[in-house]
């Protein structure tokens, strides 16, 4: 059965530092377009990176640019988020997803990501 785990999160005061980690199982990620999401209380869902299938370089929400960085470990078949610089508004659950089906667009598009981790979740906080 084909399953995305996110771990890597936790409290971190304002400035600090974060490694997320989506790990796969069931299926080959480098197949796929996979993102990282979060959602903040009280606010949508909103794409913070994403990587294209067969690509090594990612893409980022204007918010994330220059603080996090996403990288591709396929002997581990796994997906980090390197979070730097971390600001109190980054403060959601974050989660990893990828689409199935195949799309043309940016990943950073939001559609057709179907298949979603349970989430983890980051306070950035003094």
């Amino acid at each position: 059965q084909a399953q995305l785990v996110e771990s890597g999160g936790g409290l971190v005061q304002p400035g600090g530092s974060l490694r997320l980690s989506c790990a796969a199982s069931g299926f080959t990620l480098d197949y796929y377009d996979i993102g990282w999401f979060r959602q903040a209380p009280g606010k949508e869902r909103e794409v913070v990176s994403c990587i294209k299938n067969r690509v090594t370089s990612g893409k980022y929400a204007d918010s994330v640019q220059g603080r996090f960085t996403i990288s591709r470990d396929n002997a581990n078949n796994t997906i980090y988020l390197q979070m730097n610089s971390l600001k109190p508004e980054d403060t959601a659950v974050y989660y990893c997803a990828i689409r199935t089906r195949f799309s043309s667009r940016t990943c950073l598009w939001m559609g057709l990501y179907d298949n979603w981790g349970p989430g983890t979740q980051v306070t950035v906080s003094s």
